[in-house]
């Protein structure tokens, strides 16, 4: 029998939050969506700078002892570990949310997340501790995980929720936002300090400035969230909304189903993610002799292109309906797998060929990956259920992606990785095929 769903209304660290909110008045979907696009920045930005300190830095820095190559592998293994620790992050701070409320959970969320991005920036190397080196690392990236399964606030279900039915394909893409500005910012900074300091200055300090950034960025998302999440006016449309936490174990025993089939139908989007945001600069870097400044500037622009894209998902979307607009877009993944390993080992024209397809791509169908089965949960089980779809959708779908490419191109080449997401594709497919309920309702 499902427990009661407690509203952490009465704690007293929640009154204290709400009673700085006590002016603002009326629920705009504008406004939640300024919240979320300015949450997600933050979030995303906070991997990404780890993502692209992964290819450039870590190696050298922390993995000196083997060839640049394996250095490489065991810095793209750890930044997984986020992922698999992300689901344990949702357990955490749902216990937290329950107990003392959200706007408790999203502080201690959000500061670990922005500690343990910074206390990267103090991150010494080999030379200093040995070994002990890769052991911090692998700590401050598995507190990143736990923070972000922290991060989910539940805006992201509410504007879903509380919009036009004629628009909702242009308001689910608004969430998205958040990962092409969070790539163009980490992309830009590591960009500039790359290109304006010498190689050993760059590796000295040069690179932990993107990670100080970090924890700035995260205070300000916690403040454009708090703003939201807890006011009473927000408070009441998430309880009447019934966006309210229930137990994580009893979520996932009654909801399985949709949770398992949420995790695979945006596979595609998510393959395709790591494989334009991260892959390809550890390519260029392992395997050619270009300078990573230039693909980094590539990648500032292709993320302008993503936001173009993303933007225009939505309006296609509220004319074709997000369901067929899934689909069609992993199709079109699928075909773009076929023929995108020739382009990424096609010179610098092919390459740029790759990430401006790529990222238009991406646009398409992550555009529209958000929430996609939010209508499909139970009304007490939503907010838990969507935060759970989620992390199982990154981490199956992205966690591992940018290791299993660099493996996989390292000994099979190239074509192996147009292969391994030809796979998330066909996932993507089947899932949308097999749920004809939840075929129904994605619209």
């Amino acid at each position: 029998m499902t427990a009661p769903i407690a509203v952490p209304t009465s704690a007293p660290l929640e009154r204290a939050a709400r009673g700085l909110n006590t002016r603002h008045t009326g629920v705009a979907p504008g406004e939640i969506a300024i919240g979320v696009v300015i949450g997600r920045t933050g979030e995303f930005f906070d991997f990404f700078v780890y993502a692209i300190a992964s290819v450039l830095v870590f190696p050298a820095l922390v993995f000196p002892y083997v060839d640049r190559l394996t250095g490489t592998a065991y810095a793209f293994a750890l930044f997984a570990l986020a992922y698999v620790a992300r689901p344990f992050g949702t357990w955490l701070f749902m216990t937290v949310d329950r107990r003392h409320g959200r706007s408790v959970k999203l502080t201690a969320a959000l500061f670990l997340l922005g500690t343990s991005t910074m206390a990267m920036a103090f991150l010494p190397g080999y030379a200093s501790i040995g070994s002990a080196s890769a052991v911090v690392l692998a700590l401050l990236r598995i507190g990143q995980g736990l923070a972000l399964g922290g991060t989910w606030d539940g805006l992201a279900s509410l504007l879903a929720l509380n919009v036009p039915p004629a628009r909702r394909g242009w308001y689910a893409m608004i969430p998205q936002l958040g990962a092409p500005l969070g790539l163009m910012v980490a992309s830009g900074l590591f960009a500039f300090f790359a290109a304006t300091l010498s190689a050993a200055d760059f590796l000295d300090w040069g690179w932990r400035y993107p990670f100080f950034v970090a924890f700035a960025i995260n205070v300000v998302a916690l403040f454009a969230r708090l703003r939201l999440v807890a006011t009473p006016d927000y408070a009441e449309l998430f309880k009447t909304r019934a966006l309210q936490p229930s137990r994580v174990r009893e979520t996932v025993r009654v909801e399985w189903r949709t949770v398992a089939l949420g995790a695979f139908a945006p596979l595609a989007s998510f393959a395709l993610f790591h494989l334009v945001t991260v892959f390809p600069l550890s390519w260029i870097v392992l395997f050619t002799r270009q300078e990573p400044t230039r693909f980094l500037v590539i990648e500032v622009i292709g993320a302008a292109v993503c936001t173009a894209s993303i933007a225009a998902s939505g309006l296609i979307a509220d004319r074709m309906g997000r369901r067929r607009l899934l689909g069609l877009s992993a199709v079109a993944i699928a075909l773009f797998s076929l023929f995108a390993p020739r382009l990424l080992d096609g010179g610098e024209h092919g390459e740029v060929a790759f990430m401006l397809a790529g990222f238009v791509l991406l646009g398409l169908s992550f555009g529209q990956s958000s929430g996609v089965v939010t209508s499909n949960f139970a009304g007490q089980y939503r907010y838990t259920g969507a935060a759970i779809t989620s992390d199982l959708a990154w981490l199956v779908g992205a966690g591992f992606a940018p290791l299993a490419a660099l493996l996989l191109a390292s000994r099979f080449g190239l074509v192996s990785v147009g292969g391994y997401l030809l796979s998330g594709a066909l996932c993507t497919l089947a899932a949308l095929r097999i749920n004809r309920e939840f075929a129904r309702k994605v619209v």
